[in-house]
C-alpha cells in the first residue's frame, strides 16, 4: 500500500487547459486533489508550474485510482468521442462498486446515456456533467450541469458546487436529471450561445450601415452592458471592437477572415430540436450562419452573379436607430432562449427526465459564456409558474409587445438596405407564427393530401379526412396517417 493510498478527495484526468485548471480550482478550494494524464510528462508539467495546489500526481491508472478515498470520484476531462471511451476503459478494472466517473467534456448526450447505462450495469456510477465558462471558468467558478444517479450526486455534488461560479450565494451547480440530462442542457446552452453571438454580429452589421465605426459600436455596446442587455458577451464585444491590430493599425474586426468555426454542440442542438419537432429556427439560422460564412466557394461565386443594395443605411436620426437595433437585439436574445428552453422541457418529457428549467436558467446566471441579467427574470418566471414557453411569462410578454415596433422597422431597415439578418428576422418570424391564429399549414395539410392522400382534420368535427382529389372530389373519412 502506497503512503498515497486514499488521501485524494477528488482526481482529475486529462492535464490540457481545462482539466488542469478544473485541478487548480479543486485545490484552491481545500480539495486534495489527484491529477493524472496519459503521458506523464505532462503532468509533471502542471505539478511543476503549480506547487502551491499539493498535487498527488501519478504515473500509473492503477496508482492514480489508488491514491483516491472511497467511493473514488474522478473526473475525466479528455477530447470527446473515442478517447472518452478509452479512457474510461482504463480506469474501469481499477475501480469498487460505488465509485463514480464524472465526464466533463463536451459528449453528444446520446454517448453519454449509452455510457451510463453500460457503466452502471458494472455497478459504477457515471455522470455527464456539462460545464461552461472556458478556461478562465475552469479556473474561477464554471457553471456547471451534472446528469446521472441522483443518489451519487450525494457524493459528488457538494464538490463540484463549491467549485462552481457562485450568484448571490447560490452555486451555478445542480443535478440536472438522468443519464445524459446534463449534457443535454449544456448542449441546449451552447445553442443559445450560437444565436446569441449571431445577434450580436447582426446588431453589429447594423451599426456599421448606419455609418458607425468599430469604435462608435464599442462605445454602443458599452453602453448597452449597462442595462437590460447587460451580459458576458455584450461585454466582451465591446472589449473586441476597440482592439486595434498592432501590425496595420486597423480595428482587428476588420483583419480577422470572416468565416467563423465550430465544434459541433450547436450542430446538435440543431438536429436534436428536428429529433423532437420542436422549432428552433433562430438557433438554427446561427448555425447556418456560420457554415455559410465558411463556404468559400459559394460565397464568391454568388459575389460574382448577384446583385442587391450595398449594405448602406440611411438614418436621419442616429440615436433613435441604435434604440431600435438595442431593442431587436433584446427581441431576439430572448426568442433564443424561448426556443432552448422549450427544447429542454419538450427534451425531458421525451426521455424521461425530471428537469427543472428555472434551475437551468438559475445555474446559467454566473461562470457561463451565455450569462446574463435576463437570466434573473427568467429563472422567476418559471419558478413562478409551470410555462409552456417563456414568450408567455408576463413581464417578457409585455416587453416584446412594447418592443414589437423598434424590432419590425430594424428587419424592414436591414432588408431595404441588403443587410443580412437571418437571426433577427428569423426570431420575429417566429414570433409572429406562433402567435397566430391560424398559420398556413391548413394549405399545407391540403397539399399533402392531393399528392399523397395523407389526410387531414378539420376544425368542426372530430376525425380524420381525405378528399378524393382525383375521383369526384367528396370527402371520405379516413385513418389517421398524420
Amino acid at each position: 500500500m502506497s503512503d498515497k493510498t486514499g488521501t485524494a478527495q477528488i482526481g482529475v484526468v486529462g492535464m490540457a487547459v481545462m482539466g488542469s485548471n478544473l485541478a487548480r480550482n479543486f485545490a484552491s478550494k481545500g480539495f486534495k486533489t489527484a491529477v493524472f494524464n496519459r503521458t506523464y510528462a505532462k503532468t509533471e508539467a502542471v505539478v511543476a508550474a503549480h506547487p502551491e495546489a499539493g498535487f498527488i500526481a501519478s504515473e500509473t491508472v492503477e496508482e492514480f485510482v489508488d491514491s483516491l478515498e472511497k467511493p473514488r470520484r474522478i473526473l475525466i476531462m479528455v477530447k470527446a468521442g473515442p478517447a472518452t471511451d478509452a479512457t474510461i476503459d482504463s480506469l474501469l478494472p481499477h475501480l469498487d462498486q460505488g465509485d463514480i466517473i464524472v465526464d466533463g467534456g463536451n459528449t453528444h448526450f446520446p454517448d453519454t446515456r449509452r455510457r451510463e447505462k453500460r457503466i452502471a450495469e458494472l455497478g459504477f456510477n457515471f455522470i455527464g456533467c456539462g460545464i461552461s465558462g472556458g478556461e478562465t471558468g475552469a479556473l474561477l467558478g464554471p457553471a456547471m450541469m451534472p446528469g446521472g444517479p441522483k443518489d451519487s450526486y450525494a457524493h459528488i455534488g457538494p464538490i463540484l458546487e463549491k467549485i462552481s461560479a457562485q450568484y448571490d450565494g447560490e452555486p451555478c451547480c445542480t443535478w440536472i436529471g438522468q443519464d445524459g440530462a446534463g449534457h443535454f442542457v449544456k448542449m441546449i446552452h451552447n445553442g443559445i450561445e450560437y444565436a446569441d453571438m449571431q445577434f450580436i454580429g447582426e446588431a453589429y452589421d447594423l451599426l456599421k450601415g448606419a455609418g458607425l465605426s468599430a469604435t462608435e459600436a464599442a462605445d454602443v455596446f458599452a453602453q448597452w452592458n449597462t442595462g437590460d442587455l447587460d451580459s458576458y458577451l455584450i461585454e466582451i464585444t465591446a472589449e473586441v471592437l476597440r482592439q486595434v491590430d498592432a501590425a496595420t493599425g486597423k480595428p482587428l474586426v476588420d483583419v480577422v477572415v470572416d468565416a467563423a468555426g465550430m465544434k459541433g454542440t450547436g450542430t446538435w442542438t440543431v438536429q436534436s430540436s428536428l429529433d423532437l419537432g420542436v422549432p428552433a429556427a433562430a438557433i438554427a439560422e446561427a448555425v447556418f450562419a456560420r457554415a455559410a460564412s465558411g463556404s468559400t466557394s459559394l460565397r464568391a461565386a454568388a459575389r460574382a452573379a448577384l446583385q442587391g443594395p450595398d449594405g448602406v443605411i440611411s438614418v436621419d436620426d442616429r440615436e433613435a436607430f441604435i434604440a431600435d437595433v438595442r431593442q431587436a437585439l433584446w427581441c431576439a436574445k430572448v426568442i433564443a432562449y424561448a426556443q432552448g428552453l422549450h427544447l429542454i422541457k419538450v427534451g425531458a418529457e421525451e426521455y424521461g427526465w425530471d428537469i427543472d428549467v428555472a434551475a437551468c436558467a438559475r445555474i446559467w446566471r454566473a461562470g457561463c459564456i451565455i450569462r446574463a441579467k435576463l437570466l434573473d427574470r427568467i429563472s422567476n418566471e418559471y419558478a413562478a409558474g409551470n410555462l409552456e414557453t417563456l414568450l408567455e411569462a408576463p413581464s417578457i410578454s409585455a416587453e416584446l409587445a412594447a418592443s414589437n415596433g423598434s424590432w419590425r422597422r430594424v428587419v424592414a431597415r436591414a432588408a431595404e438596405a441588403g443587410v443580412p439578418i437571418p437571426g433577427f428576422s428569423s426570431a420575429l418570424s417566429y414570433y409572429d407564427l406562433v402567435r397566430a391564429d391560424r398559420t398556413n399549414a391548413a394549405l399545407t395539410q391540403g397539399l399533402r393530401d392531393f399528392f399523397g392522400s395523407h389526410t387531414y382534420r378539420r376544425i368542426d368535427k372530430e376525425g380524420t379526412f381525405h378528399t378524393l382529389w382525383s375521383g369526384d372530389r367528396s370527402e371520405v373519412e379516413a385513418e389517421d396517417t398524420h
